[in-house]
């Protein structure tokens, strides 16, 4: 049984046919009906067929919303439901790259299970650090060790970082299951002393789960949230291991070219005796800011972690990560980094960076 203030589905299709068929022209000389029968494409051969039967099209008007009617039949088999969906590029409404980036906009998306872009996906070949150590300090005598070396002060980095919707619409529209995986390594590829060994691998899996929100908020409009089950780790065997389990909320939120991600976690504790670092959240942070600026087609990224505490306890870092076009979708890719956490081996440990390299796929 349809509400009053929907329109039938018999008028949704109606409306949807006369706006493909007025979209077509005819061509002047299609007065026959072998001209017709000869149009391979289905509206034109219709509206054909219309222009020799004298029928009369009438064309929607302008200033109503267009539509998509997903049309199915009803859980009783009796009569059909017509869905219909704004049309997100109409005049006055505004696109949205944070939305849009995980399906929460209401528009047609790609398929379950397609890989996609996550976080950003770059190779820095050049990659500088102030302080690089050998030693992997933790407050777990097990876990606490110096490393063969020396380290070069440039090495190579890159980061792989993709995610795939699981299942569509769970709960209600727009909400989606999420699998993210994010690989984040260190290559020493100029020093031969170490046979140029990849000299740390971070490997970050998780579950996600994301909705749309409708609200604003200090002018920006607040239109997503979201909430993941997110494991990290090194892979290494003791005395190297570092890992940690995290639950992270998510809020997104945007206003034109700005874009912001507020991600807030909290760990999920271990035995004492199989914690590979204690006290990571004093290093790590509780939570980051992402903030994301659009300049034409170059993009700044602005992440800020800290540990929300004070005193000996008080450290976090700061990473800028600027993305400018080469060539098609080839960006060139330049990141600065300083305090802790810039790897998991490194989580307590202050050092200064910056990279240089090329990007395909940025936060946005």
């Amino acid at each position: 049984m349809h509400s009053l203030s929907s329109p039938s589905p018999r008028r949704s299709l109606e409306a949807l046919t006369f706006a493909v068929a007025a979209a077509w022209t005819i061509p002047a000389h299609a007065l026959d009906l072998d001209e017709c029968k000869s149009l391979e494409d289905d509206p034109k051969r219709l509206a054909c067929y219309d222009s020799l039967t004298g029928r009369t099209v009438t064309k929607p008007d302008r200033q109503m919303p267009s539509v998509v009617a997903d049309v199915k039949n009803d859980v009783s088999g009796i009569g059909l439901v017509a869905r219909l969906k704004p049309d997100a590029t109409l005049p006055g409404t505004r696109p949205s790259s944070l939305a849009e980036r995980w399906d929460v906009d209401g528009q047609p998306s790609p398929a379950v299970f397609s890989l996609r872009p996550y976080k950003p996906n770059y190779v820095l070949p050049a990659f500088y650090s102030t302080r690089p150590t050998t030693r992997a300090a933790s407050p777990n005598p097990d876990n606490d060790t110096t490393m063969a070396g020396p380290l070069d002060h440039i090495e190579g980095k890159f980061q792989i970082s993709l995610k795939s919707k699981l299942l569509a619409d769970v709960g209600f529209t727009g909400s989606n299951f999420w699998f993210g995986y994010t690989q984040s390594s260190r290559w020493q590829v100029y020093n031969k002393q170490r046979s140029r060994e990849f000299r740390e691998n971070d490997y970050e899996p998780e579950l996600m789960y994301t909705a749309p929100t409708h609200y604003s908020l200090f002018g920006l409009d607040g239109n997503l949230v979201g909430l993941s089950l997110n494991h990290q780790s090194n892979g290494r065997d003791v005395p190297e291991s570092r890992g940690w389990n995290r639950v992270i909320g998510q809020v997104g939120l945007e206003n034109d070219d700005w874009s912001f991600l507020v991600r807030p976690w909290l760990r999920i504790r271990e035995k004492a005796s199989n914690d590979d670092n204690s006290d990571i959240l004093d290093y790590m942070g509780r939570g980051e800011l992402i903030g994301i600026r659009k300049l034409g087609n170059q993009q700044i990224a602005v992440t800020l972690r800290h540990s929300l505490k004070t005193g000996d306890r008080a450290h976090g870092s700061v990473a800028v990560d600027w993305a400018f076009p080469v060539y098609g979708y080839l960006r060139g890719h330049v990141q600065l980094f300083s305090g802790y956490g810039e790897s998991l081996l490194e989580y307590n440990h202050r050092q200064n960076s910056i990279g240089v390299g090329i990007s395909i796929g940025e936060w946005l």
